[in-house]
């Protein structure tokens, strides 16, 4: 059977690390065809050389990627199911420094405990929730409160419980499958940086392209 009679399923994730600075096909694309032997030829198709001295970001277009294939097989009919822009990041071989990492979960956890603190006094005082509770402490008791009643501890427990229940996190558990608002945040937010960062290669034509 002719490579022109077979089909080459292809694809690509809008980002995806590199550890090799020779980055092949193999490494940034899931491929899929009826003929093993074509996948095998494919694979390991260099598509860039990186230099190994830092840290670098490119942007490839599917266009290029099957260019690069055609060289090899031509007249091979090749389907793109993924993107059409792929970024690959090279980062080499880290190191990791568990006490450096322990002291980076350290001050980003106390940062966002104090900034979170912070914006639920600020948010008590601005609508008077301590006067509002002793309001209705007095109308159900007939009482002066003194600032450490039965309501202030329902108010303080429901709030973690609210916060528990919405971020949907306890340490490592997860209450439900589904993502916390966090990492639908952070998703959009990363979709977001990646789309930009596509279309300022494009514009500055970075871009690895066909000509």
């Amino acid at each position: 059977m002719s490579s022109g009679n077979e089909i080459l399923y292809i694809k690509g994730e809008k980002n995806t690390e590199v550890k090799e600075p020779n980055v092949t096909l193999g490494d940034i694309l899931t491929m899929e065809c009826s003929n093993s032997s074509i996948m095998n030829r494919i694979k390991p198709l260099r598509i860039l050389k990186i230099p190994k001295k830092e840290q670098h970001r490119y942007v490839v277009s599917i266009l290029k990627i099957i260019e690069c294939i055609h060289r090899e097989i031509p007249g091979l009919q090749i389907q793109n199911e993924g993107e059409s822009d792929l970024i690959i990041t090279y980062e080499g071989e880290k190191k990791r420094n568990a006490i450096w990492q322990g002291i980076k979960v350290v001050v980003v956890a106390g940062i966002t405990f104090i900034g979170a603190a912070f914006s639920i006094m600020a948010f008590n005082n601005d609508v008077s929730v301590t006067k509002m509770f002793s309001r209705i402490y007095l109308l159900l008791t007939g009482e002066e409160s003194n600032g450490f009643t039965l309501i202030e501890l329902t108010y303080c427990i429901g709030l973690i419980v609210g916060i528990l229940i919405f971020f949907n996190h306890l340490g490592r558990k997860k209450f439900t499958a589904d993502p916390t608002p966090m990492e639908v945040e952070m998703r959009l937010y990363e979709n977001d940086i990646q789309e930009t960062l596509i279309e300022a290669y494009a514009r500055k034509e970075k871009e690895v392209d066909v000509d």
